[in-house]
């Protein structure tokens, strides 16, 4: 917490953040075109960002993107805030609101848990444990590449979401279609795709989580929600306690 606290402390760092918000997935160049500094400064204060995990990069050929990560800030909200004022603090996520940019073809998230890949695993595919951190929709699969999945809840009346299982490699990466099915307006959106990637690092993983093929100006519904549920998993994991955020008992008392 302490290094996102420092990294938010600059101004040139927040507005380096403004800028990602405005529109995700930038290259440094066009970074530093937007701001009045040298290379050198803008790839130093983004190598601030990305050690206190408030930006994510990926490779896209020669190309590295940057991207905003709001998981920290989550982090942030549900360890203070959401204890005090839950009714209205998810408005204090502030910086990426609604998590969407002006172009939202592609989102990234990251995390560290301390756990082991098998367990992370675990709690990724089996459907009681992915209740408990995932708004209360569990998921049905044998994840098996080329099976299907559904996302139930015991108060909806039919699955939540569905998609088609890409990629199984147990317990390093999962590759799956997306598509919401909870409203009308949600599955005008069609199919999407999810990346879930592990990767240990010391007595931890870090789970990087990427959401993309969507369209422009697609519905913040379909993506919004992967700070809490993220944030969600890391608490279950770490302390075998569930989250009780704005939105996590979205389908609890429904129907």
């Amino acid at each position: 917490m302490d290094e996102v606290f420092r990294a938010l402390a600059d101004p040139t760092r927040r507005s380096l953040l403004d800028e990602l918000y405005k529109e995700d997935g930038q290259t440094l160049g066009a970074l530093e075109r937007r701001l009045p500094m040298t290379r050198f400064g803008v790839m130093k204060h983004l190598r601030v960002l990305e050690e206190a995990g408030l930006m994510v990069t990926q490779r896209r050929g020669r190309e590295k993107l940057h991207f905003l990560n709001p998981v920290p800030i989550r982090l942030v909200h549900d360890r203070w805030v959401s204890k005090y004022a839950e009714p209205w603090a998810a408005t204090l996520t502030g910086l990426k609101r609604q998590l969407e940019g002006e172009n939202p073809m592609e989102k990234v998230f990251e995390i560290y848990i301390k756990t082991t890949p098998e367990r992370l695993w675990e709690a990724i595919t089996d459907g009681e444990l992915r209740r408990k951190y995932n708004f209360g929709v569990g998921v049905e699969s044998d994840f098996t590449a080329g099976s299907p999945y559904q996302g139930v809840h015991p108060m909806a009346p039919g699955p939540l979401l569905e998609g088609e299982n890409l990629e199984v490699e147990p317990p390093r990466r999962l590759v799956q279609s997306f598509r919401a099915l909870w409203s009308d307006d949600v599955k005008a959106e069609g199919t999407s795709r999810v990346t879930w990637e592990i990767e240990p690092v010391g007595d931890s993983c870090r789970l990087l989580v990427v959401h993309d093929q969507m369209r422009e100006d697609a519905n913040a519904e379909i993506y919004g929600g992967w700070p809490q549920i993220l944030s969600g998993l890391k608490t279950l994991l770490e302390t075998g306690e569930t989250l009780t955020t704005p939105g996590s008992l979205q389908y609890a008392f429904s129907g």
